[in-house]
């Protein structure tokens, strides 16, 4: 499974601290190199927010290749709009894009996220062979974590497809062209992850990625002033709160014919703490959580440039609009009924490395890594590259590792050695022993 991350090997120290960060073991340090297992990691970023020496780097593509394929289709994430000290308006930084040479899709955004909100209120109140409480798909590293940790929550997961995909094919239905390249800005490795390997589609709509954080520096180094600074927001910006935590569950109830219980979540641990009470069956009477796994949602992402409590200040002093014209809710019921909300392609789970081929062996291999992780300290240092002792039974098992790679059981391999060499120095052959009596 590709990931949104690029490692440097140069630049790496092998000091483990992004193997301890990660929620899925994913990392290794071997050999004083990092490297990643596909299968496992969900691109969450956690490793890039802790590594001190720039060895994780964001995989996006290269600036000079984006801007230099005109006319190109920009879709942001909604938490670009607050990266800059006016507020998140999206027509003040339509302007400045289309300035840049951009051509922003906003409108087209504006109504994809439209339609995901009524759509999932549609699916909580009509669609009683559901699983409940129902998941966002939205942050696809919450997906991710669920196919590798928690599948059997797959079915709890939304059928909602991400509206930064379906804006870009509704835009390009509305003007037949296929023709033209689009570029989606992006709070997250998570997202470039979305691109390389989409979720619910065989193919992602986009054809390049770039962080805001990147975006958000070539508009602050052109000193761009908005047209107008402090004006009133365009009624279809209400798509922008989906970049703070509880902004999707809002729009979410916005459409709902019944009260909806929603629940916002966001921060790994939190995300991790609420699937696990879903998985023992502990949230009676919730019908839709949105899951995010950064803190405070999309703008405490890492590729952002704005502090995230200043992004979570703008959205809650920008008043966004909750009022939905006829016209608008006849436009976002059409295009409900001809169901371009949903997913092309069911969620499955992601297969881990077997112990074994068939279900003899993997069980010879499970007592194996019993008896292995019985020998080891259970000390989870993760100075052997790995994460945790368990992970480390694990690797050796598969004959990935061996158990002198535990610095414990050297030091006490290479203690046993020397006692040994002490005692057979005192043994000498009888020629150079000297007599007793001389």
């Amino acid at each position: 499974m590709p990931h949104g991350i690029d490692i440097s090997g140069e630049s790496c120290r092998g000091c483990v601290n992004c193997i301890k960060a990660c929620p899925t073991e994913a990392m290794r340090v071997i050999r004083g190199k990092l490297k990643i297992i596909e299968e496992r990691c969900i691109s969450c970023g956690e490793c890039l927010r802790i590594c001190r020496h720039r060895a994780i780097s964001l995989k996006e593509t290269e600036w000079d290749s984006v801007v230099g394929k005109r006319p190109t289709l920009l879709v942001t994430d909604p938490a670009l709009c607050t990266q800059f000290s006016w507020p998140p308006d999206p027509s003040i930084l339509q302007d400045i894009l289309r300035d840049m040479g951009f051509d922003p899709i906003f409108k087209e955004t504006a109504l994809a996220f439209d339609l995901a909100a009524l759509a999932q209120a549609r699916v909580i109140e009509h669609d009683s062979s559901r699983e409940f409480p129902m998941i966002s798909t939205y942050c696809p590293s919450v997906v991710r974590l669920i196919q590798i940790r928690f599948p059997e929550l797959i079915p709890n997961l939304s059928p909602v497809e991400s509206p930064l995909e379906t804006c870009i094919d509704i835009w390009r239905a509305h003007h037949n062209r296929y023709d033209i390249p689009s570029t989606l800005a992006v709070p997250c490795p998570a997202r470039i992850a979305m691109v390389k390997k989409p979720l619910g589609r065989e193919a992602s709509s986009v054809d390049h990625v770039v962080s805001t954080a990147r975006v958000a520096r070539e508009i602050l180094s052109r000193n761009y002033t908005p047209a107008k600074p402090g004006g009133a927001l365009v009624p279809n910006s209400r798509w922008v709160s989906w970049a703070a935590s509880g902004g999707e569950a809002r729009h979410v109830r916005m459409f709902e014919t019944r009260p909806l219980r929603t629940l916002a979540v966001s921060g790994m641990r939190n995300v991790i703490g609420i699937l696990q009470d879903i998985e023992l069956r502990r949230l009676k009477g919730v019908d839709y959580i949105e899951a995010r796994m950064c803190d405070m949602g999309c703008i405490g992402g890492i590729a952002n440039a704005e502090s995230s409590f200043l992004s979570q200040l703008k959205i809650e002093n920008s008043g966004f609009s909750t009022d939905i014209s006829k016209k608008e809710t006849s436009v976002i019921e059409d295009m409900f009924n001809a169901g371009i909300w949903k997913m092309q392609e069911p969620i499955r789970p992601i297969e881990q490395m077997p112990l074994g081929r068939d279900m003899a062996r993997a069980m010879e291999k499970l007592s194996e890594l019993q008896s292995v992780y019985a020998e080891l300290p259970h000390l989870d240092c993760g100075t052997c590259g790995r994460p945790t002792c368990r992970v480390m039974a694990e690797d050796i098992v598969r004959g990935e590792a061996s158990l002198d790679d535990c610095i414990f059981r050297l030091r006490e391999k290479m203690g046993n050695l020397s006692k040994e060499m002490n005692v057979l120095s005192k043994r000498l052959v009888h020629t150079m022993t000297p007599e007793e009596n001389e």
